[in-house]
């Protein structure tokens, strides 16, 4: 498993981390294969874990406690969120902060965290949604700040708007983010432009999440596929956006190396980048692990490849949770 430094915090993480948010409640989920598909991750190298108290109402963040108790000794790296007290995705402009993390509400739901997780410190703390017309409250600031000094966390983190990836840029300059989460795959490419140069700048760390697009880069959907109704995929793949998405991964499949899957292809892809700090495919099986981790192997996909995936960007602007 190869390293990187994970920003200004220095942390050196593995390339591919764990998304754990298809382990809280995706229909599918099975407990007993996510704790041996965890124990399996570790085994493998991969040394930092996203989760949320939103995924399941704390149920991922237990489970990533049972996880942390099996390997104690070893260093892992365990990464949370905080919901929005309006319990409302994507933030907004329109909402006021006081609705969503005023300081006492983002203190209290880190001690909860802290609970489920059984640990004294979180390495990362991380705002579950976002709109830059906050980034000057007062509230959140010193919630970041106070929270470190007490050593409740090492680091803080906002999590932004899918396909908004510019939309934390203010935020960024007040020297309180240490990490920024984003959707970062083969189609959606649009956080090279402002927020990765902005990155590099202020040495923050860069979380690449939604590596296959929810799954359709992984090569294995069908466009007569559908979700429950309590399966969140069922609001991101209509009829009609599933259509369109697989009609666009049949264009790339065209581009992907013989001996290589297309699943390989897209995490091979955001590896390229050398401001993503990890990548976190979520891995709720374990031959998704011994596949995800495969690729962390150094080996590059070259300028000529590279080139060709440019053309397969998909400027999409309808924010969804």
């Amino acid at each position: 498993m190869q390293t990187r430094r994970f920003g200004r915090l220095g942390w050196q993480v593995s390339e591919v981390g764990y998304g754990m948010w298809g382990m809280g409640g995706w229909s599918g989920s099975d407990d007993a294969q996510s704790l041996a598909s965890l124990d399996q991750a570790v085994a493998a190298g991969v040394n930092f874990y996203d989760t949320a108290w939103a995924y399941g109402d704390g149920h991922s963040e237990q489970l990533l406690a049972q996880t942390l108790r099996a390997h104690d000794g070893r260093k892992l790296y365990v990464a949370t969120k905080v919901p929005p007290k309006n319990r409302k995705w994507p933030g907004t402009a329109e909402t006021p902060v006081s609705d969503v993390f005023p300081y006492e509400y983002i203190v209290e739901m880190t001690e909860k965290s802290l609970q489920n997780l059984g640990v004294e410190r979180l390495d990362l703390q991380q705002l579950h949604v976002w709109d830059d017309t906050w980034a000057a409250d007062e509230g959140w600031q010193r919630a970041a700040e106070d929270l470190k000094a007490q050593g409740k966390i090492e680091g803080f983190g906002i999590s932004v708007n899918r396909w908004q990836p510019a939309n934390v840029l203010q935020a960024l300059e007040s020297g309180k983010v240490d990490a920024v989460q984003v959707v970062y795959n083969v189609f959606d490419q649009n956080p090279e432009d402002e927020l990765f140069p902005a990155a590099r700048r202020l040495d923050v760390a860069i979380i690449a999440r939604v590596p296959f697009d929810e799954g359709s880069l992984t090569g294995k959907m069908t466009r007569d596929m559908t979700f429950p109704k309590n399966d969140w995929r069922s609001l991101y793949f209509t009829p009609d956006s599933l259509r369109e998405t697989l009609d666009r991964v049949d264009a790339l499949q065209q581009d992907v190396p013989a001996g290589m899957t297309l699943a390989e292809l897209a995490l091979r892809f955001i590896l390229e980048h050398p401001v993503v700090s990890t990548a976190i495919p979520g891995m709720r099986k374990a031959s998704h692990v011994a596949e995800n981790t495969s690729v962390s192997d150094g080996r590059r996909l070259g300028e000529g490849l590279m080139a060709e995936l440019r053309n397969h960007r998909w400027d999409r602007t309808h924010v969804i949770p």
